[in-house]
């Protein structure tokens, strides 16, 4: 995982978390740091949707990938050994 889909991650979060207080609590961390429709809270709202579109990237990439050759080819990396053939290969074909 690259320092970019980390740091969106966490960012993405955070803002699912600020979420949950609003439902509930009524309450935006957001806003309570930055005040209400500031400059500096759209400026962190519009960084939250671009970390959002760039997780999307990482979700699709997991779709694309055999979850079992995928887990066979990490495990046998970790080991040092080469996968099974049909494994390999059901992760090359993908």
């Amino acid at each position: 995982m690259t320092a970019m889909n980390i740091l969106t991650l966490v960012v993405v979060i955070i803002a699912g978390v600020n979420g949950g207080l609003v439902g509930p609590a009524n309450f935006n961390l957001v806003a309570a740091i930055s005040g209400d429709q500031t400059t500096l809270s759209r400026i962190i709202n519009v960084l939250v949707g671009l970390a959002a579109l760039w997780q999307i990237m990482p979700l699709v990439g997991a779709w694309r990938v055999d979850p079992i050759a995928a887990h066979a080819g990490a495990a046998a990396r970790r080991a040092g050994v080469k996968p099974l053939p049909i494994l390999a290969t059901a992760a090359n074909a993908s």
